[in-house]
């Protein structure tokens, strides 16, 4: 299905794993033009908005309001002002990249200008998209063109994990069910953990060493590179009403889902059910894996000095696994807790076919993920050396 767009080169299809410490270091380029020096005047004049659009967006996301940046539309002056080559925003989470995202904040606005670079500790992607992005609308439609091609060429840089640049994504994913097009494409700044988004599409698999001269580089190919397409998958999760659960950003509560008649129940449901909505671009799991990734994000928000980079994280997310995940399980005494096939039923709706199939689910089987990338778990590649007739045949049948 359509989705919202990921800026990367059509090399970046090539499946890639990284499973040496020298492979990873040479991921940390995070772009295509390493050895090509960035002058920085002539890239703040490709990327910096003029100071009444940066202002009226800021004025508007503040008070939550598309009208409140009029006041800077007024003050702007005669003439006509052109309009940035490649008009960029830049979203940081300040909780990734080993604590070094107020340094990394600070040089993206020494880069840019302060304006255009949002810390998402204060600022939520969905403000920016109702409020930031609907002041821009609001004087185009008023016969600015500055602010109408400045919304048009308008891109985004996320500096985080995939957690972050999935709620990102989700959040300007809204501009088309909204009819607001186009929807601004999207580059990383890989700060996470696993980072699988970021090696998908050749932005790299950590944080550069030498990042001050690897930032400028960064966003001077996001401002140039070519738009891919990116999956989208909507997803529901339902479960009893008092369950008490802390979803990620990209799972909304909604009201009540019913289940389709068709499927085949074990037990009895709740009377009332607490339903979640949300779309995920990378992976979404159920068992071992989703329950390590859980138990890391509670961790990490209950002690967040723990949680300083990517080894530290790693080192953190290997002793969840070996207590709650696949080493653990085949010694629990209750036989119903050793296997997703005692707690789990699925069910698979073939295109163009109104049954739904059971798929079986084998007794060894700890974690069943539906994965919409190349890379998995830091890089690996589930998929390994696929031969071209098997291609060809899921190509056939999908």
């Amino acid at each position: 299905m359509d989705s919202p767009s990921s800026i990367g080169e059509s090399s970046t299809a090539r499946i890639i794993t990284r499973s040496s410490m020298i492979d990873s270091i040479k991921g940390c380029a995070l772009s295509g033009l390493v050895g090509i020096r960035v002058d920085k005047e002539e890239l703040r004049r490709r990327l910096i908005m003029p100071d009444y659009l940066r202002l009226a967006m800021v004025d508007a996301i503040k008070s939550k309001d598309v009208d409140a940046g009029e006041q800077h539309f007024k003050l702007r002056g005669p003439g006509e002002i052109l309009p940035p080559e490649a008009p960029m925003v830049v979203f940081i989470n300040p909780r990734s990249g080993g604590r070094n995202g107020q340094v990394l904040k600070e040089r993206l606005q020494e880069l840019m200008s302060e304006e255009q670079v949002f810390d998402l500790s204060q600022v939520k992607p969905n403000e920016f998209v109702l409020y930031g992005l609907g002041c821009l609308e609001k004087l185009a439609t008023s016969g600015d063109h500055c602010a109408k091609e400045t919304r048009e060429k308008i891109r985004v840089v996320v500096a985080g994990g995939d957690g972050t640049v999935g709620w990102v994504l989700g959040c300007l994913g809204e501009l088309n069910r909204m009819g607001r097009e186009p929807v601004p494409p999207v580059a990383i700044v890989p700060l996470g953990t696993g980072n699988d988004l970021s090696r998908s599409f050749g932005w790299g698999g950590s944080f550069p060493f030498v990042w001050k001269s690897a930032i400028k580089r960064t966003l001077l190919r996001a401002s140039v590179g070519p738009v891919c397409r990116l999956d989208s998958w909507h997803l529901t999760v339902q479960m009893p009403s008092g369950e008490l659960v802390d979803p990620p950003h990209s799972l909304k509560r909604t009201g009540e889902f019913s289940l389709d008649q068709g499927l085949e129940i074990a037990g009895e449901l709740a009377d009332k059910g607490s339903c979640y909505e949300g779309v995920f671009y990378n992976y979404f799991s159920v068992g071992m894996d989703a329950q390590v990734a859980y138990g890391f994000h509670h961790l990490r928000n209950e002690k967040p000095h723990l949680a300083q980079g990517p080894v530290t994280n790693k080192i953190i997310y290997s002793g969840y696994s070996c207590t709650q995940g696949w080493f653990f399980t085949p010694c629990i005494s209750d036989p119903s807790l050793r296997g997703l096939n005692n707690i789990l039923r699925m069910y698979i709706k073939r295109v163009h076919c109104s049954e739904w199939e059971k798929i079986p689910v084998p007794t060894s089987v700890r974690s069943i993920v539906a994965l919409n990338l190349h890379n998995y778990g830091s890089g690996r590649n589930p998929w390994g050396n696929l031969k071209p007739e098997y291609l060809e045949k899921v190509r056939y049948i999908s």
